[in-house]
């Protein structure tokens, strides 16, 4: 399934980010901390190099607390990084990312040189509460709808550090086909972005194989059924996401699944692990690998297809030819 949703101003926020980032000290992405990896943006990953970066996993009090220390040691074995965890109703561990800061720019802080930062962040991962709680004032709008903020703009923290805040992005293309679930999973792009439907059956069959029990004792199941199907037709029965007749409504229940898990209702919940995400990157080069040598061999039939038998024949005897001549060649050095 493709994710239809890469507005416009997108391409000009991504296009300043890369235009800006050699003017700054040190790169903070704000990660959800249900999906550190779908919610980091590959395209800042590759023009980063080896300037410092501050991963924040927001959404702290959302997610599994057991994965995310192990996603946090994931994220530290790469050079360069630091992860803390926040939520944006806790305003006194959100003042930590100031200290943090000036510690891994402290060659700059002891001088009492200025500390350029510079803040992204997917949409509607909570970073303009973040800057507003930084700040202590209000100067970045926020909202529950994704990409709120359009521009770029400069916010003056104090203690000598700016801040460079971006629009948050998405990228043209995402990789991952499970990223782009956990993106709409997690809300991080308009519910009219995708099918409700589409993206309720993987949250469901995600859910009901890793926390059985805590979906279970939200839908007041007896037992968890085997399939995602099965589950959200015993779920919509205990809901009342009924249509005439006394059908299932899935597409009902797929909505009030997404809502919750957005909401936290269903608990705290990681919709990936470490783990997970490294067999998916195997598999994903697996598959580019054998689309590739598939193109080619497309594109040799094709060749082949295009010769007449006794062009072809001219072909593979002149190919051994300069198969024979080659060998004599390596004979001759050989002597």
């Amino acid at each position: 399934m493709a994710l239809h949703w890469f507005p416009g101003h997108m391409h000009k926020a991504l296009k300043e980010i890369k235009e800006s980032l050699s003017q700054v000290d040190i790169l903070i992405e704000v990660l959800d901390a249900r999906i550190p990896y779908s919610s980091e943006n590959p395209e800042i990953a590759k023009i980063r190099g080896d300037k410092p970066c501050l991963k924040i996993l927001n959404k702290y009090d959302l997610a599994d607390p057991e994965l995310t220390a192990r996603w946090q040691a994931h994220l530290e074995s790469e050079r360069g990084v630091k992860t803390i965890t926040t939520t944006t109703d806790n305003p006194a561990n959100t003042k930590q990312i100031m200290t943090l800061i000036r510690s891994i720019c402290a060659h700059k802080d002891v001088t009492g040189k200025q500390i350029n930062a510079m803040i992204t962040g997917i949409p509607n991962v909570g970073k303009s509460t973040l800057i507003n709680i930084l700040a202590e004032r209000t100067i970045a709008k926020t909202g529950n709808e994704p990409a709120v903020t359009k521009t770029q703009q400069r916010i003056n923290l104090g203690s000598g550090i700016v801040l460079h805040d971006t629009p948050g992005v998405l990228w043209p293309k995402v990789e991952n086909p499970h990223s782009i679930y956990r993106l709409a999973s997690s809300g991080a792009v308009k519910n009219t972005a995708m099918e409700y439907d589409d993206v309720g059956f993987f949250a469901a069959d995600y859910l009901i194989k890793a926390y059985p029990e805590q979906m279970k004792e939200r839908f007041k199941l007896e037992d968890i059924p085997e399939t995602e199907l099965e589950f959200l037709e015993a779920a919509a029965k205990k809901r009342g996401a009924l249509m005439s007749g006394g059908r299932v409504n899935l597409h009902k229940i797929c909505e009030v699944l997404l809502n919750e898990l957005q909401s936290g209702k269903l608990g705290q919940i990681t919709l990936e692990t470490p783990e997970m995400v490294e067999q998916e990157k195997i598999e994903m080069a697996a598959a580019a690998a054998k689309k590739l040598e598939d193109k080619k061999k497309r594109k040799e039939k094709f060749k082949q297809g295009s010769l007449t038998p006794d062009k072809r024949d001219r072909k593979e005897k002149r190919t051994e030819k300069r198969e024979e001549q080659s060998q004599r060649m390596k004979q001759q050095r050989k002597r």
